[in-house]
């Protein structure tokens, strides 16, 4: 699918307004209709403008000064000593943010960083389902981490299309339109609960579902609320729309069950959503890269991220609600990374 990729990872550099969309001119209907989804700016939260103003080498410098002052090298580098002073050194230089508050129990394979410079470390999948499975002892249960969830993912999604430029009670004529691809598990349920919150707000949602004979609860669940919602529900990939959409959600896989990866319908899916243009954003997707069939162009992980690669596009991390003791009870030490948000941009370091 290489003709995708282009328009799912566009080079930061070329001027967006060139008349050129992929190589070739525009169409009269893709100047009038297609603005691109970046150029429609959210002020309130603003994702692209937000990383267009992260300095990722003065906030590297500032940690590895840090580090060398304090001595706190992350692990994995064991042969730098930590910093000695001569007794005519000032050793209470005003100490810079400390950037590790989050220390996770086994070496972290990939580490991440918010806007300030907070490293977030990675958690193995075993170690995230450990972590979902003692919130919901304590009572967060899988209902309450699916509506969570659906609101970070749709709030995300609704400044993904334009925010308030493009979502305004006065504008009903030009609704976005939003694909959303379930599969039959927990990940599609968090993908319909999304949903379900996009058509509230007015969005024109189309959710392919495959037709299974026994359906999850929570599955069951989620659909007949989104069924009382103006959001279109589809199960087979002759009913999802042969134009572009204004962006596609993408929730087809799971951890466990790879075997549906050779099910006729997910290849047909994967297909249908290479070929529209539509940029993706990818609800908790897992890690191994290899099987996904679809490259993101933003990826949203839950809580703390997976060690996502460069096919989960730029990696947002969002808060579903877990308390600071139930990560400690999973031996992570946890002091939280959103400040005043519910959804924060990664960095990759």
């Amino acid at each position: 699918h290489s003709g995708s990729s282009s328009s799912r990872h566009p080079n930061q550099v070329t001027p967006k307004k060139s008349g050129l969309k992929n190589g070739q001119m525009k169409s009269k209907d893709d100047e009038c209709f297609g603005d691109d989804i970046d150029e429609i700016l959210d002020t309130d939260f603003d994702f692209e403008g937000n990383l267009a103003l992260f300095d990722k080498a003065a906030v590297f410098e500032e940690i590895e000064t840090y580090e060398r002052r304090s001595g706190t090298r992350s692990r994995g580098t064991p042969n730098e000593k930590p910093a000695r002073y001569r007794h005519d050194e000032n050793i209470l230089e005003s100490e810079p943010i400390v950037y590790r508050r989050i220390v996770v129990p086994q070496n972290a394979n990939k580490e991440f960083c918010t806007d300030s410079g907070l490293v977030v470390p990675s958690v193995s999948y075993e170690l995230h389902k450990k972590l979902l499975s003692v919130a919901e002892k304590h009572g967060l249960t899988l209902e309450r981490r699916l509506e969570m969830t659906g609101v970070c993912a749709s709030q995300m999604a609704l400044s993904l299309l334009g925010g308030p430029n493009r979502l305004n009670p006065k504008n009903v004529h030009q609704r976005p339109t939003v694909a959303l691809l379930c599969g039959p598990h927990v990940k599609g349920a968090q993908g319909i609960s999304c949903g379900r919150h996009l058509s509230n707000h007015d969005v024109h949602v189309i959710l392919f579902l495959p037709n299974f004979v026994k359906m999850l609860e929570s599955i069951t669940n989620e659909l007949n609320l989104f069924s009382k919602t103006q959001g279109q529900q589809v199960s087979s990939v002759k009913d999802l729309p042969d134009t572009p959409v204004d962006l596609v959600i993408n929730c087809l896989d799971c951890h466990e069950n790879a075997f549906l990866r050779d099910q006729p319908w997910y290849k047909a899916v994967v297909d249908w959503a290479n070929q529209n243009r539509a940029p993706v954003l990818s609800i908790d997707p897992p890690i191994n890269e290899m099987e996904q069939g679809i490259d993101a162009k933003w990826s949203l992980a839950l809580g703390l991220p997976l060690p996502l690669g460069e096919r989960a596009g730029r990696v947002y991390l969002c808060d579903i609600g877990i308390p600071q003791k139930v990560f400690q009870e999973v031996g992570i030490n946890y002091h939280s990374p959103f400040g005043c948000k519910f959804v924060i941009p990664l960095h990759s370091t």
